[in-house]
């Protein structure tokens, strides 16, 4: 009898995990659905499915997370130079666009803070993976960026945007729990109940493969309700989205260069591209939770734009990065002690 650990994957299963790679697809389609549903019906009666959707979209993506990784101190200046880049250059940056371009509104000035607020996600590791980087390194980004980012967001958005926009610190405090804590200790327990139920290997190769796709299908969810809900206003203010876009390619642009040039000259190959993606990939599906739930869809709409902007821009650096950095194996950098260059698949 054949191993039911190595047999193919039910059609659904593998097509449900390949929903995360067509991103790039699905977002500008979902918001091209939420605006036409906006426009046709009332919907305001989806704001009832803000927290819920919410809920749903963030915990498949900590089904698979684990916080023992952050206590492996290997890595560490990969490490400490993204969480340096994620926890101070970044939200000041986030901060002086949404200044510079959001001052008198609100909406999209908090939405702007809370793209430079939360830094990784998986796909943080999928794509150093594929970029041929240390994955080691990013896993712990991942850990390390979403306790923290937690942990500072109430903080973070009283001091950045609270002179702007009224800020309720227990409130937002509330939505993180909700958001990620309650999702977080939901996850932990269904990875430990399915690994005990089934076995490590098959938890591994039958089941874990179905929650990236889960946490897909609740980001298009939360996207569509979000331009759903401002469709009216989107399509009475047409240049609307091109002003979003605008201070959002520059803070990509921006963290690319930055990401790149300081990896280039302090790390090694692996390490580099570790940091890009650990700085770059921001956890927007977080970010949108937060807006939605405790700024409403003005903020939300910063954020499913910038779905758009770091999909995108994130798949033409993979392509870019043997240019940046050298091919695999040729280190144009001093590489620290430690340095890790293993290729993974998508997580």
């Amino acid at each position: 009898m054949s191993d039911v650990s190595t047999a193919p994957l039910h059609p659904f299963v593998r097509s449900l995990g390949s929903l995360s790679k067509r991103l790039v697809i699905l977002i500008p389609v979902s918001m091209l659905a939420g605006l036409a549903a906006g426009l046709l019906f009332d919907a305001s009666a989806l704001q009832a499915l803000v927290l819920p959707m919410t809920m749903l979209m963030v915990y498949p993506m900590l089904v698979n997370f684990r916080i023992r990784e952050a206590l492996d101190l290997k890595d560490g200046r990969a490490i400490g130079l993204a969480m340096l880049l994620d926890f101070v250059a970044l939200p000041a940056m986030a901060w002086l666009l949404a200044t510079l371009f959001f001052r008198d509104e609100p909406g999209l000035f908090v939405g702007m803070v809370l793209a430079g607020l939360f830094p990784t996600s998986g796909m943080t590791i999928s794509w150093t993976g594929f970029a041929g980087g240390n994955v080691a390194a990013a896993v712990k980004m991942t850990v390390i960026g979403l306790i923290a980012a937690s942990l500072l967001a109430p903080v973070y958005l009283l001091g950045l945007a609270g002179a702007v926009v009224e800020v309720d610190f227990m409130g937002v405090l509330r939505t993180v729990v909700f958001v990620v804590g309650i999702p977080l200790v939901a996850g932990l327990l269904t990875r430990s109940v399915l690994t005990r139920r089934f076995g490590a290997q098959r938890y591994k190769t039958r089941i874990a493969p179905v929650f990236p796709g889960l946490s897909t299908v609740g980001v298009i969810a939360i996207v569509f309700i979000a331009i759903a809900l401002k469709a009216r206003m989107i399509v009475s203010d047409p240049a609307l989205v091109v002003r979003i876009l605008v201070p959002l390619a520059v803070f990509y642009a921006v963290n690319f260069a930055l990401s790149t040039v300081v990896g280039r000259a302090l790390l090694g190959r692996g390490d580099a591209i570790a940091v890009v993606y650990g700085t770059v990939m921001r956890n927007l599906s977080i970010a949108l939770g937060i807006a939605m739930t405790a700024f409403g869809s003005e903020a939300a709409l910063v954020l499913a734009t910038a779905y758009i902007v770091q999909v995108q821009s994130a798949a033409w650096y993979v392509k870019a990065t043997d240019r940046v950095f050298g091919p695999s194996g040729a280190e144009p950098s001093p590489a620290p002690a430690g340095t890790g260059h293993a290729k993974a698949p998508a997580a």
